[in-house]
């Protein structure tokens, strides 16, 4: 009854991640490739986060 209003860490990490891929897409499209070699490795980061959380549960 009372998860019912419990927010998921999970969902909060996926926006997250779906947010640094784009702006990785970004970069890339300018041409910065070591800035979007940085932003993917943040963003597999966080993917490891939510594959944790995932896995835990």
């Amino acid at each position: 009854m009372f998860g019912l209003f419990k927010k998921d860490p999970a969902k909060k990490l996926e926006k997250q991640y779906l947010k640094l891929m784009e702006e990785a897409m970004r970069i890339q499209r300018s041409g910065d490739i070591k800035a979007y070699s940085a932003k993917v490795a943040e963003a597999e980061e966080v993917q490891k986060k939510i594959e944790a959380l995932k896995g835990d549960s």
